[in-house]
């Protein structure tokens, strides 16, 4: 088989600027999603003042992202990641400028529910596409360190987003605010492209041959099935998402209802698991802790935190179940990045990565429905308890998937 030949590597004239361009891009392209992300149920839910129209926009909006992950991984294995990670930051700029303007000409909210939809999907492979790019040409760096960064500057943008978009909204229609979140993406374009001009990435070979999109999934489903270390990934992944979904689900609730506390609260707490979080990325950033044991801590600890939401009687003991939860989430997260990009083969990373990525969020959804459906019976708090056991029982099993997974060999 015929292989193209690697681009030749060279150094930044500054680094630190360098990896502060793809962040900086990284921190842009998320505030501009979480933009859209919030403008769809709220502009709905203003326009129709129907909460049931409110909930199908955001499944209209939410499900592409999620089902897509599979089928831009592979493209990822097929196409340069870098130009489609540009591709995709420049198609959401058109994207929103367009529905911006067909929706100030025609009027509808349908134009909103379509564009971020469309740019869902292509958020979805703008993340395919960074994930097969940075354990390539960041290499000089502790990869858990490369990872602790790149998912602060994604959290960071997370929380400023929605913050962003209010602002917006007091001060301009929809349809404009939907336009300025185009000038963002290209702001975030330009990032990139400072990035891309100042290094050289040396990306693996790509294959010259390539088989249809059903035979990629075959081979990301054998590689998920045969290798044990990815078995075990996946298993821990899906108990650690049945935690996290359901204290996503119930946390509202629980808070200003079973612990009768105020809207503020809830809000302040919300901001608490940002804090939270971005201090032990930072940790992992700046200490070196064998990843196996980072896996380890975080999953632990995201047990006892889902143990606390379901058993404290007081606001409190709710609050650091909640914090365990939602600040470790991100230390698992760089464990499970981390050792499947030591497992999977080079060539075929971007494909089983997002096999992997959908199967891992699978339960997520899960409890939010498990939530709904047997909370009124057993109460949120016995719901939690038993997936979070469910979560443990999932840790356990992992174990005999497959003992420590063995590095695959990686192009370079």
């Amino acid at each position: 088989m015929q292989m193209a030949p690697p681009t030749e590597p060279a150094e930044s004239s500054s680094p630190r600027a360098n990896f502060l361009a793809f962040l900086a891009s990284l921190f842009l392209s998320k505030i501009a999603d979480q933009v859209l992300l919030f403008l769809v149920p709220l502009v709905v839910f203003q326009t129709t003042q129907d909460v049931g129209w409110s909930g199908l926009a955001f499944a209209v909006e939410a499900f592409p992202r999620f089902l897509s992950f599979p089928i831009c991984g592979a493209l990822c294995d097929r196409i340069s990641p870098v130009r489609l990670m540009r591709w995709s930051q420049v198609l959401r700029a058109v994207i929103c400028a367009s529905g911006a303007i067909c929706a100030s000409v025609f009027g509808g909210v349908g134009w909103l529910i379509a564009v971020s939809a469309l740019c869902g999907v292509l958020t979805t492979q703008g993340a395919m596409a960074r994930e097969v790019i940075l354990p390539q040409v960041f290499k000089k760096h502790r990869f858990e360190k490369v990872l602790a960064y790149s998912q602060t500057a994604d959290q960071l943008g997370a929380v400023l987003g929605p913050v962003v978009a209010a602002v917006l909204l007091m001060q301009v229609h929809w349809q404009a605010a939907v336009g300025i979140t185009a000038i963002i993406f290209v702001l975030a374009d330009g990032a990139m492209t400072y990035w891309r001009r100042t290094t050289r990435v040396r990306l693996r070979p790509r294959e010259t041959a390539q088989g249809n999109m059903v035979a990629a999934m075959k081979t990301a489903l054998a590689h998920v099935i045969g290798l044990p270390g990815l078995r075990r990934l996946v298993i821990q992944a899906a108990g650690v998402n049945l935690v996290v979904g359901v204290t996503l689900a119930s946390s509202a609730a629980l808070v200003t209802g079973v612990h009768a506390q105020t809207a503020g609260y809830y809000g302040a707490l919300q901001t608490a698991g940002a804090i939270v979080t971005v201090l032990v990325l930072m940790g992992i950033a700046h200490i070196s802790i064998p990843v196996q044991r980072l896996g380890l801590a975080g999953f632990s600890l995201m047990v006892v935190g889902g143990l606390l939401t379901a058993l404290s009687p007081g606001a409190w003991g709710y609050a650091a179940g909640y914090l365990l939860v939602i600040g470790f989430d991100k230390m698992f997260n760089i464990y499970l990045r981390s050792s499947r990009q030591r497992v999977i083969p080079t060539a075929d990373y971007g494909k089983t990565t997002g096999v992997m990525t959908l199967l891992n969020n699978l339960t997520q959804p899960l409890a939010g429905l498990a939530i709904g459906a047997f909370a009124t019976e057993w109460t949120a708090g016995r719901v939690i308890l038993v997936l979070t056991l469910g979560m443990a029982l999932l840790g356990c099993l992992s174990v005999l998937a497959g003992g420590r997974p063995a590095m695959a060999e990686r192009a370079e």
